[in-house]
């Protein structure tokens, strides 16, 4: 990863010693005076992904972030001897290694209740109402998609794990707020395409059996949930963030309050329920195997300072 650091002139001194002492820093570069705004020494370097939260660390435990500035950035590619023998220097794999900065903020901002979230919530779940009421898989595996819910998960996991109760407080609001926005509208929607003869009960009513699953919760319900929580957030804190996807398309979170809304619309309290049913083991399980996870990783975290940090004399 690529550094950038801005000091106050009178701590560049500490935080090069910071970067003296971390075995996976490499290339620094030092230009006094280069910053105005902040005033101040711009440090530059790269650092291996297994030693960057230590590195951080350091940096705010200096104050850098509150007197100057502290910037991290994913290198694509770079040929450099230097760099590599940094970064065997530091116990553990890049591609495992969690940057746990980056991580709360990349999932903090998703705790914002935006109007565009709203909107994702609303579309995800009418896409998913017709998937459920035309029993089309295709639908439902769309609107999972769709459907923006995984990120205030993931804040929810990250501010349990991390000890962030602002962060899981927010999380859990703009989960429960978003779902609230989406239930009523698809309520509403349901009323008017029933009203113009788009719909009727009888969709709801009729046989559905290849997503009837969506409001008939069993074990096997939460073991998904779970394995798809640990997934996830793996996909969000390592290098493999292509498993993503997968993860938004195994779980019915949206759906399963699309076919809640469409039940209470139409008055079908036991579908209705067994809907809600689905959709909180879903949400709990997601939220336990994601917190297990940050929690497992944070155990097992490699340290840099457990490895001989470089003579760069």
């Amino acid at each position: 990863m690529h550094i950038r650091v801005i000091s106050p002139p009178d701590r560049t001194a500490a935080v090069l010693e910071s970067f003296d002492a971390n075995p996976g820093v490499s290339n620094v570069i030092v230009h006094k005076g280069a910053a105005r705004q902040p005033r101040g020494d711009l440090i530059i370097g790269d650092v291996a992904r297994e030693s960057a939260s230590d590195l951080v660390d350091s940096l705010k435990a200096l104050g850098i972030d509150e007197h100057g500035m502290i910037a991290l950035d994913e290198v694509a590619l770079e040929l450099s001897a230097n760099a590599t023998r940094a970064e065997r220097l530091v116990p553990g794999d890049g591609a495992d290694a969690v940057v746990w900065q980056q991580i709360e903020q990349r999932t903090g901002e998703e705790t914002r209740l935006s109007a565009s979230y709203l909107v994702f919530m609303v579309v995800a779940m009418l896409i998913a109402s017709f998937g459920v009421l035309l029993d089309q898989p295709i639908l439902i595996v769309g609107a999972m998609v769709v459907g923006p819910e995984f990120g205030p998960l993931a804040a929810l996991c990250v501010g349990v794990a991390r000890a962030r109760g602002r962060m899981a407080g927010r999380a859990v609001g703009t989960l429960a707020i978003g779902f609230g926005v989406g239930i009523a509208a698809t309520v509403l929607a349901t009323w008017l395409f029933d009203l113009v003869g788009l719909i009727d009960k009888s969709m709801l009513l009729a046989e559905r059996p290849l997503t009837d699953f969506i409001w008939r919760p069993d074990a096997l319900s939460w073991i998904i949930a779970a394995l798809a929580g640990i997934a996830g957030i793996l996909s969000l804190t390592t290098a493999k963030s292509g498993a993503l996807i997968g993860v938004l398309i195994s779980v019915t979170t949206v759906p399963a309050a699309a076919n809640a809304s469409v039940a209470l619309a139409y008055g079908v309290t036991d579908e209705a329920i067994g809907s809600l049913i689905q959709l909180g083991i879903n949400l709990s399980a997601i939220a336990v195997g994601g917190i297990l996870t940050l929690l497992v990783q944070r155990a097992w975290r490699p340290s840099a300072a457990r490895a001989k940090a470089p003579d760069r004399g």
